[in-house]
C-alpha cells in the first residue's frame, strides 16, 4: 500500500514540476476551468461532461508527455541537433492536436447554446 501510495506522490510531482515551468500547461488549465464553469452554466448533460474530462485529460496528458520529450532531449544533448528539434516539435505538434480538438469540443458542445445566449432563442 505505501508503494501505490507513494506512487501517486510521485506523480502529483510531475504534475506540480510541469505547473509551474510549462506557461502552456497553466494556459490549458485555465481553460478547463472556463469549460468546468460554463458546462456548470449550461447544466451540460453527463454524456457531455463525459466528453469534456476526456478532453481535459487529453490535452494535460499530451502537455505532461511533450515535457517529458523536451526534458529527455535536453538530458541527452545540450547542443542542437536535427533529431532532437524533429523530436521537441514532435512533442508540440500532439498538444496542438490534442488541443485543437478540445476546440472542437467546446464548440459542439457551447456553441449552440452560446448563439442560444447571444440571439435569445
Amino acid at each position: 500500500m505505501m508503494a501505490l501510495l507513494r506512487s501517486f506522490g510521485y506523480a502529483f510531482q510531475g504534475m506540480a514540476y510541469v505547473w509551474r515551468t510549462q506557461r502552456n500547461a497553466r494556459i490549458h488549465v485555465g481553460m478547463a476551468c472556463l469549460a468546468t464553469v460554463a458546462a456548470i452554466y449550461f447544466r451540460v448533460t453527463a454524456v457531455e461532461w463525459a466528453i469534456l474530462a476526456l478532453t481535459m485529460g487529453v490535452v494535460f496528458s499530451a502537455e505532461m508527455i511533450n515535457t517529458v520529450a523536451e526534458l529527455a532531449v535536453d538530458l541527452l544533448t545540450q547542443r542542437q541537433h536535427p533529431l532532437a528539434k524533429v523530436a521537441k516539435d514532435a512533442g508540440a505538434g500532439a498538444v496542438l492536436i490534442a488541443a485543437l480538438a478540445a476546440v472542437a469540443v467546446g464548440l459542439a458542445i457551447f456553441g449552440p447554446r452560446l448563439l442560444g445566449l447571444i440571439w435569445g432563442a
